[in-house]
């Protein structure tokens, strides 16, 4: 595995940090996925689990789509994989599902998160609310959760290619 991710300065100003932090870990995820076949990006961790690599890209495509779109700019923005029917969507993969079609996706919706970001200040609310709670946030609060969210499902990444190929790293 390569490794070409970047940490910010580490006396950049806040915003250069919470943008860096984030894709910081928006590109140790696409690491963790980095030469493995559609075929070991669909691995699951363990049964009864249906987490893997390409489910966790997918999940975090529909996170972006939502924090970044829903949540910021108040955009009705549907969920890519998941539905309240299927709500583990983005997780049960088929053989048709793809990893080109899946990081596709993930890169297009880390793009607009980036251009709607733009738009705001660290401390202008939100637009739109939190579907189940109806809050409104600040971009840095949204910042923040993002830098959690990959953060811990990096955590999950790591296990993940550990078990399909051996390779670690941090």
């Amino acid at each position: 595995m390569t490794n070409e991710r970047t940490m910010p300065a580490p006396t950049a100003d806040e915003r250069t940090m919470l943008e860096g932090w984030l894709d910081f870990h928006r590109r140790t995820l696409a690491w963790k996925c980095e030469g493995l076949s559609d075929e070991q990006l669909r691995t699951a961790a363990a049964e009864p689990s249906d987490l893997s690599l390409m489910g966790l890209v997918r999940h975090m495509a529909d996170v972006e789509r939502s924090w970044f779109r829903r949540v910021l700019t108040g955009e009705d923005a549907q969920p890519i994989y998941w539905s309240d029917e299927n709500r583990d969507g983005e997780f049960r993969l088929t053989e048709a599902d793809t990893w080109q079609e899946a990081h596709s996706t993930w890169q297009a919706e880390i793009e607009t998160a980036r251009r709607n970001a733009a738009r705001f200040g660290l401390d202008d609310i939100t637009e739109g609310k939190h579907r189940r709670t109806g809050e409104r946030f600040n971009l840095r609060w949204l910042y923040t959760h993002m830098i959690e969210e990959y953060a811990r499902h990096n955590g999950h990444a790591d296990l993940l290619r550990e078990r399909i190929d051996g390779a670690t790293g941090d």
